[in-house]
């Protein structure tokens, strides 16, 4: 029995990456499309959002990579002070639409639940394989009734795979061109989908001087993601300095072709201001309300006289469930203390990846989470998505002691078996032929947990 549990785990883990994709856009469609009043069903994803996370519960007894336990700590402490602040959020929940927040943020705020499995890099390479072979087909049915700035949503596995891109053949490299173009030439005002895209390209130039940049320089590379941010967020309390007020130091107008709410094409500004008012509210509601530490709950959300119109006729409350930054619904839900957990996660999954991994390709992934967490005071909503998942089963990879210490000759077989079955069978082949290998192996549920 033990064994079949297992056998049907692994084969649901990547069927999930494609409802997720899927139920990542349904908010996105097209006005008019048939098939979005079906699909955007709060209850038919709450229970696809449920099955997600139940999988991936029951999984970590068949695919946690326990060599990570100790470095897994701080992920624990997270998950269950979250579970503190919904049960809080039982507590102060008290008509029905504090209660279908708290359901709905809960279920977010459970998924970093991912990072365990994703510690098995068999997990995850089958994962991105379904992604490349099943789901990234459907992108073509689906850029149909999509709008545009949903493209980068849907394609953002894709940009976890660039990273990867000097370890791939030319086929397999014109895909990952392709999509990035896709998401590109779309929509160059979708501004998040341009930067989540574009910086493992930046990162790429890693690879091609790692012989004269030292782990040192990367090191202090990834302290300046995690310093830049808080020093930017000093600077803008005291009012010294807003680096989102860009026109005061950018000259000149820079826009982009873009698409609003109902999907039509038209000009944006590229350097419009669109958080500092974010800010503020969310920092006062918190002050105000006297929840800075502990938090308000994920059943409820900040004060907000530019949103709260909106919901008031609703809720009765001039209140935002949530904002488009990560740290600001970590921080309204889960306080200062959720806050410095979250962080903490993110700055022990790059330090494992940069200071105690032996390819370049696992440095430029600990880097890449970095940014991602500087990117959390500006975008990177932490909301059931796909986005959102990807970044859990990078950092997952990132605490990962069998990725970090493969070869850059290993990674490349890893890599190439997500678009070509024959390089998982050489994986196995090779690891038939280890001398410390007692057992055969065939298929991914055969796999050990730890591989050397």
């Amino acid at each position: 029995m033990d064994r079949i549990n297992k056998q049907i785990i692994s084969h649901v883990i990547p069927v999930i990456i494609l409802l997720i994709a899927i139920y990542s856009v349904v908010p996105f469609f097209k006005p008019g499309v048939p098939m979005a009043a079906v699909l955007n069903n709060t209850t038919i994803w709450w229970a696809i959002s449920f099955l997600i996370l139940t999988t991936f519960f029951l999984s970590y007894r068949y695919f946690f990579d326990k060599r990570n336990q100790d470095n897994m700590l701080i992920v624990w402490v997270y998950l269950l002070w979250n579970l503190v602040c919904i049960v809080r959020g039982m507590l102060v929940a008290e008509a029905y639409w504090d209660w279908k927040a708290l359901i709905g943020n809960a279920m977010a705020l459970l998924l970093p639940i991912v990072i365990f499995s994703s510690t098995n890099k068999m997990i995850v390479q089958s994962l991105l394989s379904f992604f490349i072979k099943y789901t990234l087909p459907l992108f073509v049915v689906f850029a149909l009734v999509l709008r545009t700035d949903a493209f980068g949503f849907y394609l953002i596995p894709i940009s976890l795979l660039i990273l990867f891109f000097p370890a791939l053949n030319t086929r397999q490299r014109i895909i990952l061109l392709f999509a990035t173009a896709v998401v590109f030439l779309s929509d160059l005002g979708a501004r998040s989908n341009v930067i989540k895209f574009g910086i493992p390209f930046f990162l790429l130039i890693l690879y091609y001087f790692r012989k004269i940049i030292s782990i040192k320089v990367l090191e202090v590379v990834r302290l300046a993601l995690f310093i830049a941010p808080l020093l930017l967020f000093g600077l803008g309390v005291s009012g010294t300095f807003n680096v989102f007020n860009m026109d005061e130091y950018i000259e000149g107008e820079y826009t982009a072709m873009g698409v609003d709410l109902r999907g039509d094409r038209i000009e944006q500004s590229m350097t419009v201001d669109t958080r500092t008012f974010l800010y503020e509210e969310v920092l006062e509601s918190a002050i105000n309300n006297n929840y800075w530490l502990l938090g308000r709950t994920p059943a409820r959300g900040n004060d907000s006289y530019s949103f709260g119109a909106l919901n008031v006729e609703l809720t009765g409350r001039y209140e935002r469930l949530s904002n488009e930054f990560g740290l600001a619904n970590v921080f309204t839900w889960t306080g200062l203390i959720g806050v410095i957990l979250y962080s903490l996660i993110f700055f022990r999954a790059s330090y494992l990846a940069v200071n105690r991994s032996k390819s370049i390709y696992a440095k430029m992934l600990g880097l890449s989470v970095a940014f991602r967490w500087l990117y959390s005071w500006i975008e990177d909503v932490n909301n059931f998505t796909l986005n959102y998942f990807m970044l859990m089963v990078m950092m997952g990879l990132c605490f990962s002691d069998s990725f970090r210490n493969m070869s850059n000759k290993e990674v490349v077989l890893w890599v190439r078996g997500i678009f070509d079955v024959r390089y998982v069978r050489l994986q196995h082949y090779l690891f038939k032929k280890n001398k410390y290998a007692k057992t055969e192996y065939s298929n991914i549920v055969n796999l050990p947990q730890q591989e050397s």
